[in-house]
């Protein structure tokens, strides 16, 4: 009898010990971010997203902590935004971001600027920010260059933000056309890079307003495009594909693109390479509503390149 009453003492005792643990399994905590399976970034490869975040921040502070959680779930190492209208809530979304440095442009004259986050550790060093083309009339917001290393390979980010409107068609003789305005952009722009960035890699990325599908005669893209040995919009596919896959689904259209130049050629080939736009909607409950109610009207787009 006592050995039995042993025996059942033991039982117990084991049972408890594994139903503790048990217990202690099931409690641990979840990650909380919402965004958490939209992870982008990767250690060895270089990550550069581009971003229009409508007037930010569109819903206050509600837009500066989830746009915070996105940058952190999306962990790319370079976010390149547009449409930063409040500076100090700019600084506000800087100080809740954990490993990333903020840089907000000042020229705008209406205050939706250009802006950097990137991040302070890993292969990445970030060298300089600046803005070029600062008097050209056709570019209401002046690009903005990021200049660094990953690893050591070097390379340059440009971040843009062209004219909007327009009905689809360039008129030349209309200098303030918008169509003819973003051509004229991506002139200027084509001129400064091969002017000095020569032989580098280059990425250059922003919401340009305009579609790269448009015919021949009315496509403002039309200097890069004919130029396949030395340029290449790494977002062709996207932007002749499904609207599901498009940047801005309110219109829909696909306005956000990603430029490369001959350099990365190699690098957007290799397998892990990738250019896609992330469907952040996808994690609200409401879906398209409560992302555009609270964050923007369009979607990120990003590139992952090893250099």
């Amino acid at each position: 009898m006592t050995r039995h009453l042993a025996g059942i003492f033991l039982l117990s005792a084991v049972l408890m010990v594994a139903g503790c643990g048990t217990t202690d399994q099931t409690t641990l905590p979840e990650d909380t971010n919402p965004f958490a399976a939209a992870a982008i970034g990767t250690d060895s490869t270089l990550e550069v997203v581009s971003w229009n975040v409508e007037s930010f921040p569109k819903n206050g502070q509600t837009t500066v902590e989830d746009l915070a959680q996105a940058v952190e779930a999306l962990d790319a190492d370079i976010v390149a935004l547009q449409e930063i209208k409040d500076a100090a809530q700019f600084k506000a979304l800087d100080a809740t971001l954990t490993g990333y440095q903020g840089f907000r442009a000042g020229s705008a004259g209406y205050d939706i600027n250009l802006a950097y986050l990137y991040k302070t550790d890993g292969l990445l060093t970030v060298e300089s920010i600046y803005e070029i083309l600062t008097r050209e009339s056709d570019l209401p917001r002046s690009p903005l260059v990021l200049q660094g290393t990953f690893g050591d390979a070097p390379f340059v980010v440009i971040d843009n933000h062209y004219k909007c409107c327009g009905n689809n068609q360039i008129d030349l003789t209309d200098s303030w056309d918008e169509e003819t305005r973003r051509l004229n952009a991506n002139l200027a722009l084509q001129a400064y890079i091969e002017e000095n960035f020569a032989g580098m890699s280059v990425i250059m990325v922003g919401d340009f307003n305009d579609e790269l599908t448009d015919g021949e005669s009315n496509n403002v893209f039309q200097n890069f495009i004919s130029d396949p040995e030395r340029y290449r919009f790494a977002d062709m596919s996207i932007a002749q594909g499904p609207s599901s896959g498009w940047s801005y689904p309110s219109w829909p259209s696909h306005l956000d693109h990603v430029l490369v130049t001959a350099p990365l050629f190699l690098a957007l080939d290799k397998t892990g390479s990738d250019v896609r736009v992330v469907r952040l909607d996808n994690y609200f409950s409401s879906g398209w509503s409560a992302y555009d109610k609270n964050i923007s009207d369009h979607l990120p787009i990003f590139i992952r390149v090893t250099p």
